[in-house]
């Protein structure tokens, strides 16, 4: 297939209704909404190595038909997908790993859309021989999508593409109709500890979810106290400015639920989700009192409330925890896909891979034997 690729230096440089008929609308996360509020409140670009470098392929018409979310990447942080073994050993070969290509949601380890081809899925590998193509004509050592939904899965095969995989912890939505209803699918010991830990949270505690426009600005002033306290702990700095969380606000709100839990009146800790057409997906927590069980209260029942009353599929709850196994999310593979230029590097990652997976796999099972829910 003919086709004309052209790089950009900002989602930004794209028309929303071009970019959003590509992504289509059941992702939050590809937006252009989103990726358009990263750069424009400096939380990627500048010095966050992260430079906004999407991809866009037109058709033989010259129509554009298909695009990638990709950034140029100075270091290996934020990605949730670890290669800094990778990069170490490339630079005692005496190579220099970075800048390499990442395609990608920064900061956001949730499973979507990486190939954004719209109604024209047989773009995939044509997408990707670009991405090719910018790291072999620029010297760049690799090229990695991260968190590629499973449908997309076999373009990347396909073109030859490495796979590596994961693990997250999920909750299955088996048709609820309310939280009870999903205790009652646990066994009888879980189903009373979920029941004390929820106690012992709420005590003393006014929990609210917040949508739309009942998300005000002192509530993302209370958030970004919690965001910055949770970041400096885990990262170092936080990723996102405080101008992003503003953006989501204006942009988004219909799209987030923020559940905060509240003393009197008194903000104390939040939840921050993002809605999909399917997901509810968790994204960042924080707390500046500490409470027992308040963080499985806010991160994960609240989210299954939700996505209950919703109707919603699934709950993402973001990245490791296997925690998150004895309140009811199942262990599941997440995958990405990784295009390596040195032919006896890439031999080598390849032979890391499959022995990775293997043990991946064997980890999956056992700790598929270990979830709440009742047997037989």
């Amino acid at each position: 297939m003919n086709v004309t690729a052209r790089v950009h230096h900002a989602v930004g440089e794209i028309p929303a209704e071009e970019w959003d008929a590509f992504a289509g609308s059941g992702n939050p996360f590809t937006s252009h909404a989103f990726l358009t509020l990263l750069e424009e409140s400096g939380s990627v670009g500048g010095r966050s190595g992260w430079s906004p470098l999407p991809l866009v392929i037109e058709d033989a018409a010259g129509v554009a038909a298909a695009a990638l979310p990709a950034y140029l990447k100075g270091h290996s942080q934020g990605e949730y997908v670890f290669d800094h073994s990778w990069a170490d050993a490339w630079h005692r070969a005496g190579g220099q790993y970075y800048p390499k290509l990442q395609i990608s949601v920064p900061f956001t380890p949730a499973t979507g859309p990486r190939l954004l081809t719209g109604e024209h899925p047989a773009l995939g590998v044509p997408l990707l021989r670009v991405a090719e193509q910018i790291c072999e004509q620029n010297n760049l050592s690799s090229a990695h999508a991260t968190f590629i939904e499973p449908e997309q899965l076999p373009a990347f095969q396909d073109a030859g593409w490495l796979l590596r995989t994961d693990t997250q912890f999920h909750w299955d939505n088996e048709g609820y109709a309310s939280f009870d209803d999903f205790l009652g699918q646990l066994s009888s010991e879980k189903r009373k500890n979920l029941r004390k830990e929820r106690a012992k949270a709420q005590d003393g505690v006014e929990i609210r979810q917040l949508t739309g426009a009942a998300i005000l600005p002192e509530h993302w002033d209370a958030f970004w106290v919690f965001y910055q306290d949770t970041g400096a702990r885990k990262w170092g700095r936080p990723y996102l400015t405080r101008e992003a969380f503003t953006l989501m606000g204006e942009r988004m709100a219909d799209r987030i639920l923020l559940v905060m839990a509240f003393i009197g009146d008194q903000p104390i800790a939040g939840a921050l989700n993002f809605i999909g057409s399917e997901v509810l997906y968790g994204r960042y927590w924080g707390a500046v009192v500490g409470k027992p069980f308040l963080h499985f209260e806010l991160c994960y029942y609240q989210a299954i409330d939700a996505a209950i009353a919703l109707g919603l599929k699934r709950v993402e709850a973001g990245a490791q925890g296997q925690h998150k196994l004895a309140r009811g999310y199942k262990p599941v593979p997440t995958w990405s896909a990784h295009y390596i230029t040195d032919p006896g590097f890439r031999e080598a990652v390849a032979d890391f891979l499959e022995r990775e997976r293997r043990g991946v796999a064997q980890e999956q099972m056992w700790l598929g034997e270990r979830t709440p829910f009742r047997k037989g």
